[in-house]
């Protein structure tokens, strides 16, 4: 039971609930009772070989307990048809235009030009905390319809997704995990305090998701999965 066990608490990072369940309690004491035990062993060894090689599992699951799926400090709420903004998008928190150079020394992370893209045309920082330090980089291309997002991934959320479902898919990047969303989405700004900036909520296009150390990337534009995965791995 020592996989199962694992695998249990691997998915239960995966489920937006204020306190998880003890569920491989309640799993452990099932199998315990002998009038069941080749039944739950059965159902056990199942849910552990589909959990662990199956990655969208995860997500398939998330989704039918509570349709809330986090993954390097990005929100994906599924629903059948979200809600579309309004009206045109704040810009995030004390968001501006910088020089690279200046942008490199305004955050606590290295910044990453993928090389298939080049120099960036435009690039943005928001969010300074009280050192003045940004939390958010933004990498624009083709007069802004492409962008690479970079934030540092030790503050928790930064952008909450609605997608329509089945639009999130796994994939990866350099051989770990990352999440594809196919097609346009909402996308609204998370801020420190953990709130969904609604203000900020605009119609995003197809984005790659992953993290490396402490830093999440995005890359959306209208682009195929095949091409956001090839300037993602292009990072130096």
């Amino acid at each position: 039971m020592g996989d199962l066990e694992r695998e249990l608490r691997d998915l239960s990072a995966w489920l937006e609930t204020p306190e998880p369940p003890d569920v491989t309690a309640r799993v452990r004491a099932r199998v315990h009772r002998p009038t069941r035990r080749w039944r739950s062993l059965a159902v056990a060894a199942l849910v552990a070989l589909i959990v662990a090689v199956v990655p969208p599992t995860r997500a398939a699951i998330a989704d039918a307990v509570t349709g809330l799926l986090r993954f390097a400090g990005v929100s994906i709420a599924t629903s059948p048809a979200p809600t579309l903004p309004s009206a045109t998008p704040s810009p995030l928190p004390a968001q501006r235009a910088v020089a690279p150079d200046e942008a490199q020394r305004l955050v606590r992370f290295p910044i990453r030009q993928p090389a298939t893209l080049g120099p960036p045309e435009r690039v943005l920082v928001a969010d300074p905390d009280e050192t003045g330090r940004y939390r958010v980089v933004a990498l624009l291309y083709d007069g802004g319809a492409l962008r690479v997002d970079a934030f540092d991934g030790r503050l928790n959320l930064a952008f909450h997704k609605e997608v329509s479902s089945p639009g999130v898919a796994w994939t990866h990047v350099n051989g770990d995990f990352a999440i594809w969303v196919d097609g346009p989405h909402v996308l609204s700004y998370v801020d420190r305090a953990g709130q969904v900036r609604e203000e900020t909520a605009r119609l995003a296009a197809s984005t790659l998701i992953w993290e490396e150390g402490d830093v999440t990337y995005r890359i959306e534009g209208a682009l195929s999965r095949a091409e956001a995965v090839g300037i993602a791995e292009s990072l130096p």
